[in-house]
This record gives C-alpha cells, sequence and structure tokens, in this order.
C-alpha cells in the first residue's frame, strides 16, 4: 500500500471515529431523556436503563453509519482541499479518482463492518433491548413466537402451531393444534393442510383429527373439512413485529428462499436491511463530487459543504425510504427498491466524477 493510501485511509478512519462518536452521543443523550420517564414509571432502576442504552449501541452504529462515512469523506477531501494538498496532488498529475480510491476502500471496510455487525452481533443485542423495552418496561407480553417460518401460540386449551403466508388475512397453511391435559399428556392432535377464520368461525381442511380414548390409545379421523370451537380468534395470534429485527441476514435469506414458506416479508426485510449497510457508499461517491464542486464554486469553506452533504444524506435516504414503502405492499420486487436508489446514486457520482476528472 501506497503512503498516499496510507495517509488518506487514516484519514478517513479518524474523521469517521469523530463524527460517529459525536452522532452516537447526541442520539444516546436524546434516547435517555425520551425513555428515561418510562423506566421511572416502570419502577426499573436507573442500572436497567443503561444496560438498555448500552445494548443498543450496534444499533445506534448500524443506523448512523451511512450518513458517517458520508460526513467522513466530505471532511477528509475538504480538509485536503483547505490546506491545498488536494491542488498539489494534481499538480502532481494524480486524478481525481486516484485520489478518492483510498476513501471508497475504507469506506467499503467500514460497510463490511457494519454487516459483521449487523450478522453477529446485532440479532442478540436487539432481542436484549426489545425485551427489555416492550416485555419488561411496558408489559407487552408477547403472546406467540416465530421459528423457522412457523408461528407457534400457546391458547387456553392447547398450542396452535401453523404458517400465514399473509398477516393480513385470515388463511394457515399446515395447520395444527395440540390440547394436553394437567399432566402434560396429548389429549387431542389436530392437523390439516389449511386453516381460513371467516364469520366467526374456523374451518380446516384436508386434515386428520387424533383423541386419546380411556384406555390410553389414540383414535384417528380423517376429515375433508372440520369446524372446531376454539377459543381463540387469529386476532388473537400477537407476535410483534419487531420480532423480525432479531434475525439475523443469513437467516433471513434462508427463510426468504424457503419455498415451503411465504418468503416475502423476509425478502423485504433481508434486501431493506442489506441495502442500508451499503447505501454511505453510493452517498459517498456522490457527496465527494458535489463537494469538489461546491470548492470550485464557493471557496473552500466546510460551512456550506456539510449542509450540502447532509442535505444529500437526507434526499437519498427519503427515496430509499420511499422505495421500502412499494416493497412492503408488492408493488416493487424488494430487490429493485431496495438497491434502485444505489444503483442511481453511483451513477450519477461516477458521471459527476468523470466530468470534474476532464
Amino acid at each position: 500500500m501506497k503512503l498516499l493510501d496510507r495517509y488518506l485511509m487514516a484519514q478517513f478512519a479518524k474523521n469517521l471515529a469523530l463524527v460517529i462518536c459525536s452522532l452516537i452521543a447526541i442520539y444516546l443523550l436524546v434516547d435517555f431523556f425520551e425513555r428515561m420517564d418510562n423506566f421511572l414509571e416502570a419502577k426499573k432502576t436507573i442500572g436497567l436503563a443503561i444496560k438498555y442504552l448500552l445494548l443498543k449501541l450496534p444499533f445506534m452504529y448500524v443506523q448512523l453509519i451511512p450518513v458517517c462515512i458520508l460526513l467522513a469523506g466530505v471532511i477528509t477531501l475538504g480538509i485536503l482541499n483547505q490546506h491545498f494538498e488536494f491542488m498539489a496532488l494534481m499538480a502532481s498529475g494524480i486524478s481525481v479518482i486516484r485520489i478518492i480510491r483510498p476513501l471508497l476502500v475504507a469506506a467499503a471496510l467500514f460497510t463490511l463492518l457494519t454487516v459483521a455487525i449487523g450478522q453477529w452481533v446485532l440479532p442478540a443485542t436487539t432481542a436484549a433491548t426489545n425485551r427489555i423495552w416492550y416485555e419488561e418496561v411496558n408489559k407487552q407480553i408477547p403472546k406467540g413466537i416465530i421459528r423457522d417460518g412457523r408461528t407457534y401460540f400457546r391458547g387456553a386449551e392447547g398450542i396452535f402451531s401453523f404458517v400465514r403466508p399473509n398477516p393480513g388475512k385470515n388463511e394457515f397453511l399446515n395447520f395444527s393444534f395440540a390440547a394436553y391435559d394437567g399432566e402434560h399428556g396429548l389429549t387431542t392432535l389436530l392437523s390439516a393442510e389449511s386453516a381460513t377464520w371467516a364469520n366467526g368461525a374456523w374451518q380446516l381442511t384436508n386434515g386428520q383429527q387424533k383423541n386419546r380414548t380411556d384406555n390410553g390409545a389414540f383414535s384417528v379421523t380423517l376429515f375433508q373439512t372440520l369446524t372446531p370451537a376454539f377459543a381463540e380468534a387469529p386476532e388473537e395470534f400477537f407476535v410483534p413485529p419487531y420480532k423480525i429485527e432479531e434475525i439475523s441476514y443469513s437467516k433471513l435469506l434462508r427463510q426468504a428462499m424457503d419455498s415451503k414458506v411465504s418468503h416475502h416479508e423476509s425478502l423485504v426485510e433481508f434486501h431493506r436491511r442489506f441495502s442500508y449497510a451499503f447505501l454511505g457508499i453510493p452517498l459517498l461517491l456522490l457527496g465527494l463530487p458535489v463537494l469538489l464542486a461546491v470548492h470550485k464554486t464557493k471557496g473552500r469553506d466546510l460551512a456550506l459543504a456539510i449542509p450540502v452533504s447532509c442535505g444529500l444524506a437526507f434526499a437519498a435516504w427519503g427515496g430509499w425510504s420511499a422505495t421500502q414503502s412499494l416493497a412492503k405492499t408488492a408493488t416493487l420486487p424488494p430487490g429493485i427498491a431496495s438497491w434502485s436508489i444505489h444503483v442511481l446514486t453511483i451513477g450519477i457520482g461516477c458521471f459527476l466524477l468523470k466530468r470534474y476528472n476532464q
């Protein structure tokens, strides 16, 4: 690695550390005062609140890293330009693309670090913060869990298990219901290919019913349709929507590729989180030529370049968020919705760089 590369990457890392520490400190301060009343009302200790905030640090890092990469790159190149180092490099025959290449490499390395945190660290810390905030502080105890695409729910009379392709519809696949006696012995097992809830009644299709007889054996009855009188309705199958945030990238991808269960929600979440982790590189690639253009027309003061860069970040984030809404409603495919902003931003950034380099 050449001396220039090491110098620029070191400056970028130093500025990135400064920016991200500053923004995380502000995030922590705002979050502390916003949530402290809830902890006190729930009669929880300050220690639990501090633990909650510390466990939330990986989440804050992942949320802030794209804009921090942009700001670090803008500050690094802006300082070079302000101290006439950029002009000296250009005068020595080094192209703009060659100068910013170490910044892009450093941004890619920090992006890979973000992906690693999202895969191995964030799921565990998010599960811990969700448990503290929702269950211990707000007393919102989930009545169901999701494992490998299946929902498990403990009702008043037994345990339900099913796949729900569309949370907005009362249609269930691979449905089963198991009832137990006081000694946890199985008394009834209902299984069906599908189940629906309509007009206040359950209807099971193509399944079998096992009932324990007095002598301990089981009688098996096959059915094409059955209308059991369950005590629960589908709206009681409450699985918190935040639970999907506790799943790693690899598990989301496995769920999305599983043809046996509905994969749309997992596919949308995978592309949403994975594309967000890589959003910093397109922002940097667009922000650097804009910085050079601002310096060329308005002078070398960073007081204008940084607000312009922040405006770019908010515009890109707004466009990315809008496409995510289209992905959730299946208006756009998740891949196109999540990565179109990246492609557009990179294309504009490369065009501006090529134009400036001429």
